[in-house]
Parts: structure tokens; C-alpha cells; sequence
């Protein structure tokens, strides 16, 4: 794969198209892919087996951060839970989601059952492309498979397959899906190139294509575990000069001095993606005869940060005079990332858990995501409005815009005696949470 592969949507001749393309799963990646498509003027089918995300789409709203309800509604998608659709595509891109179980195996019961939904309506001709994060050999050993035995036809004759993960960053205003360079590929030579064409429609960044549908799904798994690994690293950092009594911050800002160092910050790893990659990766290799020692290592550490941060807490409630079974706590960011909506697999969860072992009495707030949606995921009272009254002490745990606002004096003014904070996100000045009377710990 060389630079000469990747090529922008600029610089390839594809007239609009008027072939269809349908998307299998309209959760976060899925509406994205939609959207970017129906917005550059291609037909666009959007189906899922839940009737109530397809009500919710045809009613105008789209519950995410993908698109505005006003965005929405010009949109031209048609949202379907006919699965008939794809016998009138000509391309079909499948983005479901592909879990691990109790025991961190991958769960591809998603994939499977959407290939068989998907075989049981296809026509000659379709291309199928999955998207969904797996472990390398899965399109191949799960998808395939699963499309040929209800359709029976044979990949590679009537049908064509081929595999472009999703490589969006929910939050990040400056990463939608046409800023990152999308890497495709296919079955074979002509497939890579008509897949890789499909998406340099909606790409401004690039298409590259990969030279095998494994090194396409490898690649996209190594990039969560690089960033896990890395994260664990300050994490490991972060522990280490608790306990030497050093300010984490000030070391990684006089590290970062080198040229050539690398800027990840301490914090808790949730969400579908860096902590769920890692776990197809280890699949994969350990299947293959080998278990990646760094890579395990690295998980061990991100999960541990949860009892870590509640240690940090029960210390911090001491240090102030508390007895932690009598003490409130308000915990700001529920959702698993930054100005993201998404409580799937949050650590915030994990991290209320360990702290209500010690009986601490927890309230959360959070402005991004539904107070209702909240309020069945979470075990605590949720806030609709801030309110610091009878609160002994503020856990910062996801670093929402909104929160750059508050106002430490103002907290302080409102909260009981000597309060606490715990500022995991590092989103405020230690010196000047101390003296606006706080406890400040940090990571």
C-alpha cells in the first residue's frame, strides 16, 4: 500500500451516481455513512431491525450527534425495517455492532445475523461492505458465509464482498467521516477499486486501498489498541507519581517538551471502540497460536483506573475530615466521551459501582444525554439542572463543553463544609480550586 493509493474525491472522475446504496444499521457510524451519501446525492436506503429507531429517524429525530433535526428533515434517506430493500441496491454497507462477551470474546452475532437477513434478499450483482470492527479473517470466515448460505449464491460470482471500517471520531467536530482518510478493500483487484470508488463520493480526505480484506480488518483494530496501550502508559504514569507525591500534569508537560514525545492524558477508557478493539486483536492472535502480552497488559491497567479513581476519592473525602458513608458526591459526565451522547459501555458506570461499596451517596448530571436514557442506565438519582446543595464533594469524570463554565466559587458558596473535587478530565486549575476552598486531586 503506497501514498500513490490514496486518492481524494477531487481527483477521481465519478459522475452521481444513480445507484443505491443501503445501510444495515443506523446507530452512530451507520447514520453518518447515511447521511454522507443521501448528501451527496446518491439514492439512500436506511434500515434496521428496530422499529423504534426507524420511527424516531421518520419522525425527524435523529437522537445523536450526527445531524440536526432540521438536517435531518432535507434529507432524502428512505428508513426502512423492510429488509427487502436490498434486493434493489447495488451496494449494501453493514454497520452493526460487534461487542465482546463476560469473557472478552468477540460477539459477531450481529455480523452473522445480518448477512443472513441480507442473503435472504439479494440480488445478483449487489456489493456487500462491512464496516463493523472485527477481528482479521472475520469478513471472510463470519459474513461470508452467513450471505451465502441464505442466498446461495457464491461470493466472488453472483456477489461481491469487501471490508472498509468505520474510522469516525464521535465528538470530534473537525474528524466527521469525509475528513479521515478511508481505507477499503475487497475480494480481489476489481472489487477493492469499485468499493474504493464508491467512497471517494463522500471522502474529501482520500481512499486508500489495503491489498487484502485482513489487512484492512488488522489495521483497524491496531489502531485501538496503539491508542490503549499509549493511554495505559500515563494511566501507569499517573498511579506511579500518586504515589511518589509528584503532579502528573507537570511531568507530562515537561515531557512534552521533546520533539518527538507523544501527548496522551491519564483518564478512564470507555466506550465500543479502544476498549473493545483490543479484545478482537487478542482473538485473533491467540487463535493463531500467540498471546500479546503488552496488549493484555495494557487492558489490565485502563480497567484497573476505576478502582484507582475511587481510592483517589476515599482518600480525598479523609483528607477532609468525611466519613465516606455519610457523604454526597455529584458526578459531572455520564456519557463515555467528551460532548458525546453515547452511554454504551461507559467506565462512569463501573466507577459509581465502586463507590457506592463504601455506601457514598452518588447523584450524576450530565447535559449531552437524555435524562431518561439516564435514568435506565444508571442506578443513581439523575439531575435534570446542577443543584450543589448537601453535596460534599464534585467527580469531573467526562470533559462536556459545558463544564467550562462552572464556576468553582460559585459551587463552593453552595456546597457543605471543606467539599472535595476529583478532577479527572484535568479540567480545572489545581491553584485555583484550592482556593476556592476545595480538596483538589487530580490524575
Amino acid at each position: 500500500m503506497s501514498k500513490q493509493d490514496v486518492k481524494t474525491s477531487s481527483e477521481v472522475d465519478v459522475e452521481r451516481s444513480t445507484e443505491t446504496v443501503g445501510v444495515a444499521g443506523l446507530g452512530y457510524v451507520g447514520l453518518s455513512v447515511a447521511v454522507a451519501f443521501d448528501r451527496t446525492g446518491w439514492d439512500v436506503v436506511g434500515y434496521d431491525i428496530s422499529e423504534s429507531t426507524i420511527d424516531r429517524l421518520r419522525n425527524g429525530n435523529p437522537s445523536s450527534n450526527v445531524i440536526s433535526e432540521r438536517e435531518l428533515s432535507d434529507l432524502n434517506i428512505h428508513f426502512t425495517t423492510d429488509p427487502g430493500f436490498v434486493s434493489d441496491t447495488d451496494f449494501v454497507i453493514i454497520a452493526v455492532p460487534t461487542p465482546t462477551d463476560d469473557r472478552e470474546t468477540p460477539n459477531l452475532d450481529y455480523v452473522k445475523s445480518a448477512g443472513e437477513t441480507i442473503g435472504e434478499n439479494l440480488s445478483p450483482g449487489t456489493t456487500v461492505v462491512l464496516e463493523s470492527t472485527v477481528f482479521p479473517g472475520a469478513t471472510r470466515e463470519v459474513l461470508i458465509p452467513a450471505l451465502e448460505r441464505t442466498s446461495g449464491f457464491t461470493a466472488g460470482e453472483e456477489f461481491d464482498v469487501g471490508y472498509s471500517p468505520e474510522r469516525i471520531s464521535p465528538g470530534d467536530q473537525n474528524r466527521g467521516i469525509k475528513d479521515v482518510i478511508k481505507v477499503v478493500s475487497g475480494q480481489n483487484r476489481e472489487v477493492r477499486e469499485r468499493i474504493r470508488r464508491l467512497y471517494s463520493n463522500v471522502i474529501d480526505a482520500g481512499v486508500r486501498t489495503a491489498p487484502s480484506i485482513e489487512v484492512a480488518e488488522m489495521m483497524k483494530v491496531f489502531e485501538n489498541v496503539q491508542r490503549d496501550v499509549n493511554i495505559a502508559l500515563v494511566n501507569e504514569l499517573a498511579v506511579a507519581c500518586e504515589h511518589l507525591g509528584l503532579n502528573t500534569d507537570e511531568v507530562l508537560e515537561a515531557a512534552g517538551t521533546k520533539w518527538n514525545f507523544h501527548e496522551y492524558s491519564p483518564g478512564l477508557v470507555g466506550g465500543h471502540c479502544i476498549p473493545v478493539d483490543p479484545a478482537h486483536y487478542a482473538h485473533s492472535t491467540e487463535v493463531a497460536g500467540f498471546t500479546p502480552q503488552i496488549v493484555n497488559t495494557a487492558r489490565d491497567m485502563n480497567e484497573f483506573m476505576t478502582k484507582f479513581v475511587t481510592e483517589l476519592t476515599i482518600r480525598g473525602l479523609n483528607d477532609c475530615g468525611k466519613v465516606p458513608k455519610e457523604s454526597r458526591l455529584l458526578v459531572f459526565g455520564l456519557s463515555y466521551k467528551a460532548n458525546v451522547d453515547d452511554v454504551r459501555n461507559t467506565k462512569v458506570n463501573d466507577l459509581i459501582s465502586e463507590l457506592q461499596r463504601y455506601d457514598i451517596s452518588i447523584a450524576g448530571y450530565d447535559p449531552q444525554v437524555d435524562d431518561e436514557l439516564l435514568r435506565s442506565k444508571f442506578d443513581i438519582p439523575i439531575c435534570e439542572e446542577v443543584s450543589f446543595d448537601g453535596v460534599d464533594g464534585l467527580i469531573f469524570t467526562t470533559g462536556h463543553d459545558e463544564f467550562q463554565s462552572l464556576s468553582l466559587e460559585d459551587a463552593h458558596s453552595k456546597m457543605n463544609e471543606a467539599p472535595l473535587l476529583v478532577d479527572i478530565e484535568d479540567m480545572f486549575d489545581a491553584e485555583n480550586a484550592e482556593r476556592c476552598g476545595f480538596a483538589y486531586k487530580q490524575l
